[in-house]
């Protein structure tokens, strides 16, 4: 199965869109970020592993649900897969309307790592949109004939690795450059362009693309 995964066109048009949205400055980056200027390297790694594993039982539990919906009815799987791209359209345009916050970050209190993977993980797995996300995105890179359930874990997976390793890059690129990034919040406005135009694609790709393509 993996080989077919693997071979399948909608297979590297999952990585490109899975690094372009992990890159784009969301709201689990924003978090990490905090984090890491607030507690410093170790505090942000931990809080990069809490969230994959939050990410990782939401991309799970949307995995499961979505194989069980498809095994039941073929046609209400479609009608998840269109609200799906219409949800990724409406997350595009919510970010495109979005204002980067420009609040001063407050003044730190130490927090123990073992601490902040907690927060992290239970930030992440008891987050509903998350779940909706992957529910969104999952269904319009999955071939129907395959088994979905296989198909929706590998596609998990492998969004929340490439997340973990950009959130790692953040997270230690933070920790360098702390007083700068500090006191600058203006590059945050420049990812949400980034991650609307990717939001919007997948759902343009979705609705117009074949559903019965079993490639």
């Amino acid at each position: 199965m993996i080989a077919t995964i693997v071979s399948s066109p909608r297979f590297a048009a999952f990585i490109f869109a899975s690094v372009v949205l992990a890159i784009a400055p969301g709201p689990g980056v924003l978090y990490i970020v905090t984090r890491t200027l607030s507690q410093g390297r170790k505090g942000g790694l931990a809080s990069v592993g809490g969230i994959a594993l939050g990410n990782l039982g939401n991309a799970a539990a949307a995995s499961v649900g979505l194989a069980a919906v498809l095994a039941a009815s073929s046609a209400a799987f479609l009608v998840i897969k269109l609200a799906g791209a219409a949800y990724l359209v409406f997350l595009g345009i919510k970010a495109l309307r979005a204002r980067p916050s420009a609040e001063a970050p407050v003044r730190p209190i130490r927090v123990s790592p073992v601490r902040l993977f907690r927060d992290g993980f239970i930030v992440a797995l008891l987050n509903p949109k998350t779940t909706l996300f992957f529910a969104a995105l999952l269904p319009q890179f999955i071939n129907p004939v395959a088994s979905p359930l296989g198909q929706s874990l590998v596609f998990g997976c492998l969004f929340v690795s490439i997340a973990m390793c950009t959130d790692t890059m953040y997270a230690l690129t933070a920790s360098t450059l702390a007083p700068a990034m500090g006191k600058r919040y203006h590059w945050r406005s420049y990812g949400r362009y980034l991650s609307a135009a990717t939001f919007i694609g997948l759902g343009i790709y979705a609705a117009f693309g074949n559903p019965r393509s079993a490639t």
